[in-house]
C-alpha cells in the first residue's frame, strides 16, 4: 500500500505528494470512452461481425459438402479444396453456382437418412409396441410351428393381462 495513504469510513485521503499535479497527457494513452465510438460505428461493425460469422458458415458448409460427395474423385475434391483456399470468394462463388443441385440434393438425402436412423432407434427402443406386438411375435411363432396353439394361448392371455 502506499506510504501515507489513510481509509476511513469509505473514504480515502491521499497526502498531497500522492495526487498527481501534472495534466495527463492524451497523446501517450488515449482513454476509451463510449461517446468516442457513434452509433452508426457499433452499427457497422455488428454488420461486420455478422458477415465474417456467414462467411464461416459458407466455408464449413462448402468443405462439408466437398467432402460428403460422391461423385466426385478424390483429386477433384483436392482441386475444389485449392481453389477455394488459393481464391476463396471466387471460388466460393463459382462452387456454389456450378453445384447449387448437387449442395441441395446431399444435404436433403443426409437429413433423410438421419431421420432414417433416428427411427430404426426409436424403434428398436421402444420395444415391440405392448400387448398387440407381442400377440403378433406370438403369431409369427405359431405358423412357423415353433410354438404350439396352447403356448400361443398363454401367451396371448399373459400379454392381454399386462
Amino acid at each position: 500500500m502506499l506510504a501515507g495513504v489513510v481509509a476511513t469510513a469509505n473514504v480515502i485521503y491521499f497526502p498531497p505528494s500522492a495526487v498527481p499535479t501534472e495534466p495527463r497527457d492524451e497523446k501517450a494513452s488515449p482513454m476509451f470512452v463510449a461517446a468516442d465510438y457513434p452509433f452508426l460505428d457499433i452499427v457497422w461493425t455488428m454488420i461486420v461481425v455478422f458477415a465474417w460469422v456467414i462467411w464461416f458458415w459458407m466455408l464449413i458448409a462448402i468443405f462439408g459438402d466437398i467432402f460428403r460427395r460422391r461423385d466426385t474423385s478424390g483429386f477433384g475434391k483436392v482441386l475444389w479444396m485449392i481453389f477455394v483456399i488459393v481464391l476463396p470468394f471466387l471460388g466460393v462463388f463459382i462452387y456454389m453456382i456450378v453445384n447449387h443441385d448437387g449442395m441441395a440434393e446431399r444435404s436433403v438425402k443426409q437429413v433423410q437418412t438421419q431421420q432414417a436412423q433416428m427411427d430404426d432407434y426409436v424403434r428398436s427402443v421402444a420395444g415391440s409396441g405392448g400387448a398387440a406386438g407381442e400377440i403378433e411375435k406370438a403369431k409369427g411363432l405359431l405358423d412357423s410351428g415353433a410354438i404350439t396353439q396352447a403356448e400361443f394361448d398363454g401367451i396371448k392371455a399373459k400379454a392381454l393381462a399386462s
